[in-house]
């Protein structure tokens, strides 16, 4: 095998072919032709992609790569590297999008004469975007030797999708598939933090991010003059730089090293900073930094790095400019800041607190907080009030989780609140919600800012009036579910021990016969504009609700959008369950961890194929079980081999029990609001006893 060769693993062989890894298995252990591992480990054994290619399609089971799948498989079995072909691919991508005529020229040419030319068109499409002192090197000759064929199919990539949209794609992937390895912003947090940080008058904001990591903040700022970014890990950096370089038209100026030791930005004077900070490091530079002139609120305690970026940002923001930071609750009520809480309240450095819900940031178990901080500007009064906004009860009923928050109303609830009080310095309270504070009020021996203490949650009913509400819904409930209570079982004529012995036709077979089509849900990576999307999530199947996750933009090319009568299975974890889409979901895109059966309704009903996947026996032969986990084989799973209009028939009724199942489920959330709402009335004198 050529050393440029690119490699790749059973789980990537199983995901070029659409099977399990399990059939990879059977496939190398049946035939006896099929490719022998040229790398990795004895248990996670490597292949080379081209012979994979080749002996799949010998086979049948490949009729051609996909395109995004062959670039990613490049990536991923890249000889220095999955980061490193990363880098490769999105310097050959910019030059695509800035210079495409001189790239033109450039592909005519053999690869080894490509590999030879190539390092000065890159370096001065590297050098006029990024400037002399950058994060993303030059490769040179024999570097590029080996990423040819990479580069070849990255810009064949962005032919079809746009080099912006080809570099998010495999740069998405990668993150995916080293979690650990990143500390990730979500979307959701990202778009808050920049829509808090935008100034009326900076219609083209300079925008600094000082723990800058995957650029995610960066990127969510609107129409940038100037991005300026600094991350400790060099490979992320310019990751990073690229991602920004291939977003907009933005000036981008992004380096490497430690912010608070080594400021890569020290004369910056920018409209706007965000950040996601490091939190709890005790090594940020305590002893070295005693006298740095940017403790202008106090010199930081040790346990207090966080504090240190917060003066950090406000050292790099212009008189007026805002920073905002996603900060650990801690850091609001800890006593060792509380100097530097006070003396940011008393100069009117700190504007506003936001808590989160928890799970919408890493950590993800803790409900963290945004601070909106404002550098003070000569001649500008003091703020006499403090903003603070709980949101915390923003989530689905399903419980709290990064996939169940409720984004749109954590949005709505934060910007209803900040936008009059930026403008006006004060804002009408909304129980427990939100609250303009006196800052005399805050100035105590705790200066303990968290939301939470100073703005008690309103009665869960929300009075007697909406309690009264409340119980009229919950008796209509149980009227409706009473009306829907099956009637008594009758027997059938099957023999109940044959349960755990269904014989008829698996799924596997009838999506081989053509009468249900099987698709796995991914969420299709990002695709082009559009507005959000909608996503349809394993917990919303789980938990009955409808689609709660988004995708900031069109969906990608192997997203699989659902249609009213498909059927959608979880694959994970046990218990059955299955869900036939109605028009209200229709249109979202199919979420991980899901499968979607497509019936034809002319050989299948699809209540009748939904009622009979939820049976007990049925899913218990038809999962696997490992340590930590169960996992459903769709394809195992079997209907008995019965005429449409039976079929029908047993849809009615398999119809009839889920919507009993939704009135319970109903039934029971509107009997928890009513009860804790009596609680919380009789408890703090808005219900009489």
């Amino acid at each position: 095998m050529p050393e440029s060769a690119a490699e790749v693993t059973a789980a990537g062989i199983a995901r070029l072919a659409g099977v399990g890894r399990a059939a990879v298995s059977n496939w190398r252990r049946r035939h006896a032709d099929f490719p022998r591992p040229v790398g990795g480990t004895e248990t996670s054994p490597s292949f080379a992609l081209a012979d994979v290619e080749g002996w799949l399609r010998a086979q049948g089971k490949l009729a051609e790569v996909p395109l995004r799948e062959r670039v990613w498989q490049q990536i991923a079995g890249h000889p220095g590297g999955a980061v490193t072909a990363l880098v490769h691919a999105g310097a050959v991508l910019l030059l695509v999008r800035d210079r495409s005529a001189a790239w033109l020229k450039l592909a005519a040419l053999s690869d080894e004469r490509l590999a030879e030319t190539l390092p000065v068109a890159l370096d001065e499409t590297l050098t006029r975007r990024f400037g002399a002192e950058r994060a993303v090197r030059t490769p040179a000759a024999v570097e590029l030797a080996v990423s040819v064929p990479l580069m070849r199919g990255a810009a064949e990539l962005a032919a079809e999708s746009g080099a912006r949209q080809a570099f998010e794609f495999l740069l998405g992937r990668h993150l995916d598939a080293n979690p650990r390895q990143y500390t990730l912003t979500p979307p959701g947090p990202a778009a808050l933090m920049a829509a808090l940080a935008a100034g009326p008058g900076d219609s083209r904001p300079t925008v600094l991010d000082p723990a800058s990591g995957t650029g995610t903040l960066l990127r969510a700022v609107r129409n940038p003059a100037a991005v300026h970014g600094q991350d400790t890990d060099p490979d992320l950096a310019a990751l990073t730089a690229l991602r920004l370089a291939l977003a907009s038209d933005a000036e981008v100026r992004v380096r490497t090293g430690d912010s608070l030791r080594a400021d890569a930005f020290p004369g910056l004077a920018a409209d706007m900073v965000l950040c996601h900070p490091p939190f709890n490091e005790r090594n940020w530079g305590h002893e070295e930094l005693a006298y740095d002139p940017r403790w202008e609120y106090g010199f930081p305690a040790r346990t207090e790095s966080e504090l240190a970026w917060v003066q950090h940002s406000l050292a790099r923001l212009r008189p007026g400019g805002t920073a905002v930071l996603l900060m650990p609750p801690a850091a609001a009520s800890r006593r060792s800041g509380r100097r530097i809480r006070a003396d940011l309240l008393r100069r009117g450095a700190l504007r506003a607190v936001v808590a989160l819900p928890a799970g919408a940031a890493p950590p993800y178990g803790i409900p963290l907080h945004l601070w909106v901080l404002r550098r003070p500007a000569a001649g500008v009064a003091v703020p006499p009030e403090l903003l603070l906004v709980d949101t915390t009860g923003a989530e689905h009923a399903g419980g709290a989780g990064r996939d169940r928050l409720d984004w749109p109303a954590v949005h709505s609830a934060v910007l209803d609140a900040w936008l009059p009080f930026d403008k006006h310095g004060t804002v009408a309270e909304v129980p427990g919600a939100s609250r303009a504070v006196p800052v005399i009020e805050l100035l105590d021996d705790d200066v303990d800012l968290a939301p939470a203490r100073h703005l008690p949650p309103p009665a869960a009913g929300g009075g007697a009036a909406e309690l009264a509400e409340v119980r009229e819904r919950l008796t209509a409930t149980l009227g409706r579910t009473v009306a829907l209570t099956p009637p008594a079982a009758e027997p059938g004529a099957a023999d109940p021990a044959a349960a755990v012995r269904l014989t008829g036709v698996t799924v596997g077979e009838l999506a081989r016969a053509g009468a249900l089509e099987l698709r796995a849900g991914g969420a299709g990576g990002p695709g082009g504009p559009g507005g959000p999307v909608r996503v349809l999530t394993e917990h919303d199947v789980l938990a009955a609700q409808p689609p709660s996750g988004t995708l900031p933009e069109g969906p990608g090319e192997d997203a699989v959008l659902l249609l009213a009568g498909d059927v959608v299975v979880p694959v994970l974890g046990g218990g059955s369950v299955a869900r036939v889409v109605d028009e209200a979901t229709a249109g979202a895109v199919l979420g991980r961890n899901l499968q979607l059966l497509r019936p034809d309704p002319a050989a299948l009903d699809p209540w009748f194929l939904a009622g009979f996947l939820r049976g007990t026996a049925n899913n218990r032969q038809a999962s696997s079980y490992a340590s930590t986990a169960t996992r459903l084989d769709v394809r195992r799973l079997q209907l008995p081999r019965l005429p449409l209009a039976e079929q029908q028939r047993h849809g009615e009724r398999f119809r009839a029990l889920a919507a009993f199942e939704e009135a319970l489920r109903l039934a029971g959330r509107l009997g928890e609001q009513l009860v804790q709402g009596m609680y919380d009335g009789l408890t703090d004198g808005t219900v009489a006893p």
